[in-house]
């Protein structure tokens, strides 16, 4: 039976030539080669500051200390999310707040995220799902009104932008994912930006056991707690391999994913995900809209086709019950339907439009057949 996965990872021989460099340096933890991603990403997207984490959850976490959030206070989070959003909340000691998103883009709004808002909102933490940039302009007016730091979880989101501002470089911090799923991965990996100094001084220093160097003191020194959220030399330079090439990864991830809209699009079974018209979706994931989501799965993967969902509305997961530490705003209709109905199509660089051509084609016969 002929095989189609979700993803696979594109790992370019100059990856192996420099994970080799590494081993032969004898330098594996974090050093030089991470330094090289980080200055690499930061340039990329237009920010003064990104940190290499070893994964998206710790970078969150790392960013909700940094700006002290903690018991007893709020931390606003739409419902569609992948758990490790809110879990990061919740490990700093804040409550976490879910709030609905748009069902045509499975975005957060404004709208929503106004409904939510205390005297107890430290932050906003929205999500770029699955590559799509969020509305910011809205975000950034409640911001100025209300006075709280927005942590955007980009952790799909890298090379995706809105007008000529990339994702990554407009709230206070965000955090994107380096996992493999991800077009530009480390294994496992994080990256924090920010425009911040103060911030990234101490996000630097609290992954790093809370070492800071110093002019003064040749061995520097460790002027707080900290712990160990280091990405090393050897993930890194994976990363800085596929750096080198970034152009030419998300372009042809966003070729691969028009065909598919383009291809499926006309069909009255099959709904769009809503797009800025202004701005670059990075397609880390390309998902439709289906009925009977879970039947058509179940069907896809019984012809070798690996299809999977979005991901998951917080609320229906019993980790996120309502209580004193989890409120809920709002009938989450939104995130329902989009838990229910989001389908994500295998997308990856080294895919060809045959193979491409087989998806639509069993996809297309499943659909008819239901």
């Amino acid at each position: 039976m002929r095989k189609i996965p979700l993803i696979k990872p594109f790992i370019p021989e100059s990856a192996k030539a420099r994970v080799c460099e590494v081993l032969d340096s004898g330098y594996l933890t974090e050093g030089p080669v991470t330094r090289a991603l980080e200055e690499a990403c930061a340039d990329y997207l237009g920010v003064k500051h990104a940190i290499a984490v070893c994964n998206c959850t710790v970078g969150l976490e790392v960013a909700l200390r940094a700006l002290k959030i903690g018991p007893g206070d709020e931390v606003i989070v739409p419902d569609y999310t992948y758990p490790a959003t809110a879990d990061a909340v919740r490990i700093v000691g804040a409550s976490t707040v879910l709030v609905d998103v748009c069902p045509e883009s499975m975005l957060s709004c404004k709208t929503h995220i106004e409904a939510a808002i205390t005297d107890k909102t430290r932050a906003i933490m929205p999500v770029s799902i699955f590559g799509n940039p969020l509305p910011y302009d809205g975000l950034l007016e409640l911001q100025r009104q209300h006075g709280f730091h927005i942590i955007e979880d980009a952790a799909c989101s890298f090379g995706a932008k809105l007008g000529d501002t990339m994702v990554g470089a407009w709230g206070d911090i965000a955090v994107f994912s380096m996992h493999p799923r991800k077009f530009i991965t480390t294994g496992e990996g994080g990256l924090i930006t920010t425009d911040n100094d103060a911030l990234a001084a101490w996000m630097r220093s609290y992954k790093s056991f809370g070492y800071t160097a110093s002019t003064e003191r040749a061995s520097g020194g460790f002027d707080m707690i900290g712990t160990n959220y280091k990405l090393c030399n050897i993930q890194a330079a994976v990363g800085l391999a596929q750096m080198e090439m970034v152009d030419e990864l998300l372009a042809k991830r966003i070729e691969l994913a028009k065909r598919y809209y383009r291809l499926l699009g006309a069909r009255d079974d099959v709904g769009l995900p809503a797009i800025a018209s202004t701005g670059r979706h990075s397609f880390q994931s390309c998902c439709i809209f289906v009925d009977g989501r879970d039947r058509i799965m179940t069907e896809m993967h019984e012809r070798g086709i690996e299809v999977q969902i979005g991901t998951y509305a917080l609320h229906l997961q019993a980790a996120f019950t309502e209580d004193a530490l989890c409120r809920w705003v709002s009938d989450f209709s939104g995130s329902t339907q989009a838990f229910e109905r989001c389908l994500t199509l295998p997308l990856y660089h080294e895919m060809s439009t045959d193979d491409q051509d087989y998806v639509i084609a069993n996809l297309v016969d499943v659909l008819e057949a239901g």
